[in-house]
């Protein structure tokens, strides 16, 4: 849902709604707060295609989310943290000379 609210929360907001603008003003504030939501969303449709085509190749598919520094890092050098490092070469282990002793 839109910003992590269920279907009761919705509801509840609706009903606090109603109270506070009654059902006369109501249907026009709701038109007014998708318009604004239709605003926001076509604003940031544009600044993530702006922020695309700006950046070039390799950041075809970049999303929002993405920007965040640690997720940012991640996909970026993903493929050098997936590898695992080089095992170490094993040292020879000393032996003593049974004649030795």
């Amino acid at each position: 849902m839109f910003f992590d609210l269920g279907a009761g929360e919705i509801l509840g907001l609706a009903i606090v709604g109603m109270l506070l603008l009654g059902p006369e003003r109501l249907p026009k504030a709701a038109a007014e707060a998708a318009k604004w939501v239709k605003k926001v969303r076509t604003l940031s449709q544009t600044a993530t295609a702006e922020l695309r085509e700006n950046l070039g190749p390799g950041f075809e598919n970049l999303q929002p989310a993405d920007l965040h520094p640690k997720t940012f890092v991640k996909k970026q050098l993903g493929d050098l943290l997936d590898e695992t490092p080089a095992a170490k070469p094993k040292r020879p282990t000393a032996k003593i000379d049974p004649d030795l002793i």
